[in-house]
């Protein structure tokens, strides 16, 4: 059987697929289906087919599928639609990933690791933007005092103590000891809530903070951690987003929580992460106070081993 040739008007207009795409539209669609045959079969639903998701992007609900619109090479008149799920999204992006982190040195520990953040925060009341460019200098080992910048507010922070234990780490050598297989990197997220019906989420969101900081990951350990996400069932993709420095990415998020992964729409990359947060202040009159809420995304631009604060690359 034939799964797409019950989408007849898709190619009966102008655009014709090409044998290309519509061999990869059925590898994601029967990708959908055997994953809804799963999980149906776990929780004793019937099985539902989405058929035109492959095609045009009616969500398959329980695969999370999403599409995205690309060309063969340069000619537009051969399109090839593609469907992506989150988790194959992330496993794309810890793919460019490990790529990606081969290029920078291992440090020594007297270095430092240099990272410049862009971060833009629109206020949802009035529309109101602001940005900030942050640099920070952290210790490679934690035995001197580092420098780092949040909302372009300088701190300096003494070198860590002895037993000072904080998460997520930002010595290099504490970083070094977490897993990079992606299985027991899930099995260490998850060691503390073992049967907690909010243990993924609460995954989801360690990963999240794994990332916010200012910190320069071992090879493999971004990587990993991408992939371990990718075993979340309910990880979804979110609309276009768009970040700081204006470029379009697609967001990966977990519903209920305020925070997304950002990857570049053509080559999976990581970008940064989206906040949805909110602050309550004093209203103009004094007379009560307000919740001021925001969307705010933050790119990671530049990481380096410099040799002392305030070097740059």
């Amino acid at each position: 059987m034939d799964e797409l040739t019950g989408l007849p008007e898709w190619e009966a207009g102008n655009v014709q697929l090409t044998s290309r795409a519509r061999a990869d539209a059925r590898g994601r669609l029967l990708e959908a289906i055997g994953q809804e045959t799963r999980r149906g079969a776990r929780s004793g639903l019937p099985r539902r087919l989405v058929l035109r998701g492959a095609f045009v992007g009616v969500a398959a609900a329980a695969a999370g599928v999403t599409v995205a619109l690309t060309r063969d090479g340069d000619d537009a008149s051969t399109p090839n639609l593609t469907t992506l799920s989150a988790a194959q999204l992330l496993r794309k992006a810890a793919d460019t990933t490990r790529a990606d982190r081969g290029r920078l040195p291992i440090p020594r520990d007297d270095q430092y690791f240099y990272t410049r953040t862009y971060t833009e925060r629109t206020y949802r009341n009035g529309g109101r933007t602001r940005t900030w460019t942050d640099e920070s200098w952290m210790s490679v080992d934690g035995s001197k005092p580092s420098s780092r910048q949040e909302y372009g507010k300088v701190h300096h922070d003494p070198p860590l103590g002895a037993h000072e234990v904080s998460w997520p780490p930002t010595v290099y050598s504490e970083l070094e000891k977490l897993p990079t297989d992606p299985d027991e990197l899930l099995g260490l997220f998850h060691r503390d809530t073992p049967d907690s019906p909010m243990r993924d989420m609460q995954t989801f969101g360690e990963v999240c903070l794994l990332m916010r900081g200012p910190r320069v990951m071992p090879p493999g350990l971004q990587s990993a951690a991408f992939e371990a996400l990718a075993e979340i069932p309910q990880v979804r993709i979110d609309k276009d987003e768009v970040d700081v420095l204006g470029r379009h990415g697609i967001a990966v998020s977990y519903p209920g929580l305020q925070f997304a992964f950002l990857f570049d729409r053509a080559t999976c990359a990581y970008l940064g992460l989206r906040v949805r947060g909110g602050f309550t202040a004093k209203t103009v009159n004094g007379e009560g106070r307000e919740t001021n809420r925001y969307d705010e995304t933050r790119s990671l631009q530049q990481i380096a081993v410099v040799d002392r604060i305030g070097r740059r690359p």
